[in-house]
């Protein structure tokens, strides 16, 4: 539809008033706690798998370890509420890779708890991971194949 003059003239004056009393975001506030949260992820994550390599296991085989737990803390977290708080104090900072992901995947299944374990919390949990789970695993056959051929 078209609009008259005057709409499109309050429509710009509203837009300008709007511009001028929108609080600004404290974006360097926000760009230090993500870079502090994340950074302490990390630590953690290098606590861990340091942990791993001076009881005698090779850094190689410490990192399945170290991403397990990490990925554990993560969901136990989410599951808590802890780690929604977390994210909306760091922001970007609380979504490093591996805890993030599984973050992505509790939370929204923790909405059907009333459910119950299995046909609420159990079965919307790998309803949002089906799809990373199926072409993850696709993708890792695909090049073992390729990898393979190679060989």
């Amino acid at each position: 539809m078209f609009q008259s003059k005057a709409s499109q003239a309050d429509q710009q004056t509203y837009q300008e008033k709007y511009e001028q009393l929108k609080p600004k975001a404290p974006i360097l506030k926000n760009i230090v706690w993500a870079f502090i949260v994340g950074g302490l992820i990390c630590v953690l994550g290098q606590f861990i798998q340091n942990y791993f390599t001076g009881i005698g296991i090779s850094k190689k085989d410490a990192a399945g370890p170290t991403s397990t737990i990490l990925i554990f803390l993560s969901a136990f977290f989410t599951g808590l509420g802890v780690y929604d708080e977390l994210g909306r104090k760091a922001g970007a900072g609380s979504i490093v890779p591996i805890t993030g992901f599984a973050n992505s995947i509790v939370a929204p299944a923790m909405e059907f708890k009333r459910e119950g374990y299995v046909f609420g919390i159990g079965a919307k949990m790998f309803v949002i991971a089906g799809p990373v789970l199926v072409y993850g695993i696709s993708t890792a056959v695909i090049i073992g194949f390729i990898y393979w051929l190679r060989m």
